[in-house]
């Protein structure tokens, strides 16, 4: 019987809540959006779990908090929807 427990690893370059992830193909996690503190995010990070790195990759065109994300037959990633501060987006 193999006991799963936690691990502490690197920090994400944004704190952040209300985001969402999903594991590529590459096994790499991929968390995009969410709300830091006073600010609704449009960043996104990939996590490393081989490294237990973040790097930043990019920078969606809203920002956005509780919206969806989802990984696409072709590798590809959407997200759809969420809140940014103002309005739904």
């Amino acid at each position: 019987m193999v006991l799963l427990g936690w691990l502490a690893t690197g920090n994400m370059n944004d704190a952040r809540s209300d985001h969402t992830a999903s594991v590529l193909r590459n096994g790499k996690v991929l968390v995009t959006g969410g709300f830091n503190y006073s600010l609704y995010l449009n960043s996104a990070e990939l996590y490393d779990p081989s490294t237990g790195t973040w790097t930043m990759t990019g920078y969606m065109n809203h920002s956005r908090t509780v919206h969806t994300e989802s990984v696409l037959l072709d590798g590809k990633v959407l997200v759809t929807g969420g809140y940014d501060g103002i309005s739904y987006v």
